[in-house]
């Protein structure tokens, strides 16, 4: 089964629509850095790696997966990719706002540049994981809407917290 390209971007938007909401309410909060700093345990990832993560990935799939070329947000790869462990120190509503929005738009210039026919192609930053395109933008799709959905759980845990 293939999947229609044009649709990526739809659901892309769809599922940044609710990250945003997400920080919109967290911005909201009398103490945002409480919350975004909540983790579930020890050592474990807080709201803030959640949704950094989302743009970092991005950014990764936008610089080194799907294409190589140079991204802006290095500063920001070994903090917040997978593996990585949260630090104590947090980046701003605003700085997050910032990497969600250039990531995005680099991934979204990536996508547009991969055409049907490219579908079963692996890009050379996949191929160590044997990664179509198609399975790349699977997993895309798929990656926010988790993190986003970990993010959320987190916020309500804070919050009965309080």
């Amino acid at each position: 089964m293939s999947i229609d390209i044009a649709t990526i971007p739809e659901l892309l938007n769809f599922n940044r629509v609710m990250t945003l909401k997400l920080l919109d309410e967290i911005g909201e909060l009398p103490d945002p850095a409480s919350a975004l700093g909540h983790r579930p345990g020890p050592q474990r990832a807080h709201i803030a790696w959640q949704i950094m993560h989302l743009g970092i990935t991005e950014e990764l799939f936008a610089s080194q997966r799907l294409r190589t070329t140079d991204s802006s947000l290095t500063e920001w790869f070994d903090l917040y990719q997978k593996g990585s462990t949260a630090s104590d120190e947090l980046p701003t509503i605003d700085t997050i706002r910032s990497v969600l929005s250039e990531s995005r738009k680099n991934l979204l210039d990536a996508i547009s540049q991969i055409t049907e026919a490219d579908l079963d192609t692996i890009p050379a930053g996949l191929s160590e994981r044997g990664w179509t395109n198609q399975m790349a933008l699977q997993i895309v799709c798929w990656h926010e809407p988790h993190h986003q959905g970990q993010a959320h759980l987190l916020l309500n845990s804070w919050k009965s917290q309080q």
